[in-house]
């Protein structure tokens, strides 16, 4: 992108979104949109109380990066207001980089190893979302770092730099506070992981974590997370955006638009003859095919089971549901290996709007192929 189309963010709005997400991701409240309200709504008050409208906001001290340290759903903006350093991390521009993948960074492990590995970040945030390629290239570039009983393995108010996964040993958890200093909160034995926030921001920690033991651990630097996690997203976002050109149903939606699609999407695959959606469940996205070829079967109202079509690359499937909000109208398999884009039925509602009334007129088709199936209206049910 040239300089002179660059969109200007105002730097007071990267800070505050910034801390609304690190506050989210630590605390995880299951309601974010009610989280969000009453976060930024405390966050005004506190503002108008202090007489000011442009102010940064520093990290409360006694919030932790692990959620087996704080369980508390709600918001927490904090009440100090001094100017604090930036927690942004290390500038990564993955466009500019045109380095290969010869550079990539590997550790050898056993195979159990890459499994308890694999295990240990199962459920954290940050991994969720990887494609499983992306998950093996993070934990080859994980190392080992041996610790000593009675070693620190990271100080509160310390710049955050590598996210541990524990290999062996007992790990105890202390946080400062205003009444205690080095007040005993929990402990890990011998499983777990923290300082996964590391990963994203140049974040003081948030509590100290000190070995009891002797152990090891496996640790990930963010500045190979980062460059990992954001060149990978920026050559899947290029694939998305080529994919989705494609799509003559988008073709209304403006680059803007597409661009939050593409965001959006969450990558899916799947392996011969498995079942990616089934008739008569309830919609929860619609799907793009990114490669290979799936087949939809629908099942009349007689129990007669036949084949209405097969999709490739560049078409979609699952949006009929939502459109109606109506169970599956028929059952989705992939044919050898396949790769789908999915968007769940939020971004659905949120992002394709201006292509509702071209889905609707869809309606009609998806009948007309019945139709040609089953030879009789009577056969399918009301797709409406």
């Amino acid at each position: 992108m040239s300089q002179t189309n660059r969109i200007s963010v105002p730097p007071e709005l990267t800070d505050i979104l910034l801390e609304f997400t690190v506050n989210v991701l630590v605390e995880k409240p299951v309601d974010i949109v009610n989280y969000a309200v009453n976060y930024f709504t405390k966050l005004r008050t506190e503002r108008q109380q202090n007489g000011t409208k442009n102010v940064e906001f520093e990290n409360d001290a006694g919030a932790s990066e692990d959620e087996d340290i704080l369980d508390e759903e709600s918001p927490r903006p904090p009440n100090r207001f001094a100017r604090r350093k930036s927690v942004f991390a290390e500038h990564y521009d993955p466009e500019e980089d045109e380095d290969d993948d010869n550079d990539k960074v590997v550790y050898p492990k056993s195979d159990e190893q890459r499994q308890q590995l694999a295990e240990a970040v199962r459920n954290i945030l940050l991994f969720r979302s990887l494609e499983q390629e992306q998950v093996q290239e993070v934990l080859d570039a994980m190392f080992e770092k041996k610790v000593q009983m009675g070693e620190v393995v990271i100080r509160q108010g310390d710049d955050g730099d590598n996210f541990y996964v524990i290999q062996s040993g007992i790990y105890n958890i202390y946080v400062n506070t205003d009444q205690e200093h080095e007040k005993f909160v929990g402990k890990y034995d011998n499983t777990g992981s923290f300082g996964e926030l590391a990963l994203m921001y140049n974040q003081p920690r948030a509590a100290t974590i000190k070995a009891a033991t002797d152990g090891s651990l496996w640790a990930m630097s963010r500045q190979v997370f980062r460059k990992i996690i954001l060149k990978s997203a920026f050559k899947k976002r290029k694939e998305y955006e080529t994919l989705l050109e494609g799509v003559p149903l988008l073709q209304f939606l403006n680059p803007y638009e597409r661009m939050n699609l593409c965001d959006a999407l969450m990558p899916k695959s799947y392996k011969d003859d498995m079942a990616i959606i089934k008739q008569g469940e309830v919609g929860d996205g619609m799907y793009f095919v990114e490669s290979g070829t799936v087949r939809i079967v629908m099942v009349s109202e007689s129990g007669e089971e036949k084949e209405v079509s097969k999709l490739n690359k560049g078409q979609y499937f699952g949006e009929l549901a939502l459109v109606t909000h109506k169970p599956r109208a028929a059952s989705v398999y992939s044919v050898g290996d396949v790769k789908l884009a999915f968007l769940d039925v939020q971004a659905f509602e949120r992002l394709l709007g201006p292509c509702m009334d071209i889905m609707k007129r869809n309606i009609n088709e998806y009948e007309e192929q019945f139709l040609k199936v089953f030879g009789s209206k009577t056969n399918i049910s009301d797709l409406r």
